[in-house]
């Protein structure tokens, strides 16, 4: 398997995971889980805003919800944020639609967890391309990123 920078620095960093891949025409959070036999809630797909003051911002929140916008704009101390573009999200972070993971984007963006999150030792966020899943410790990707953990949908 090719590494994808999300794995290069994980391994840079000593951070113990392990790695699911399933096949890539399956684009669906759902039917990831499914095809993955995973438990729904501990399954995180990764959300790039952009704020009304123009900074980028990284939500990480289970798969089968949805951001609340306020909720997100107030825990980031901006007025107002919105989903970019899609064709905005690979010349922003080096990932595609689908296989966005939090861990070794271009930037350094601040990021927020949705507090379901702690309530599991590990949690399934995307590896860095469409058909990879990394499965990590939350206290140690909390760690890595320098998340902020809060109510976010």
């Amino acid at each position: 398997m090719d590494k994808t920078n999300a794995l290069r620095i994980l391994d840079q960093a000593k951070i113990n995971y392990k790695y699911k891949e399933y096949d890539s025409s399956v684009t669906n959070g759902s039917d990831i889980v499914n095809l993955l036999q995973e438990n729904c809630d501990q399954v995180f797909k990764t959300l790039v805003t952009i704020s009304n003051t123009k900074e980028y911002f990284v939500y990480i929140i289970p798969v089968d919800e949805s951001l609340d916008l306020k909720k997100c704009a107030k825990i980031a101390n901006v007025k107002n944020i919105s989903m970019i573009k899609q064709k905005e999200l690979l010349p922003l972070t080096g990932y595609i639609h689908g296989g966005c993971s939090p861990i070794g984007m271009k930037k350094k963006f601040k990021t927020f967890l949705n507090d379901t999150a702690i309530l599991f030792d590990t949690i399934f966020v995307s590896g860095g391309r469409v058909g990879l899943q990394i499965e990590i410790d939350t206290k140690d990707l909390i760690k890595l990123l320098d998340i902020k953990v809060g109510d976010l949908i």
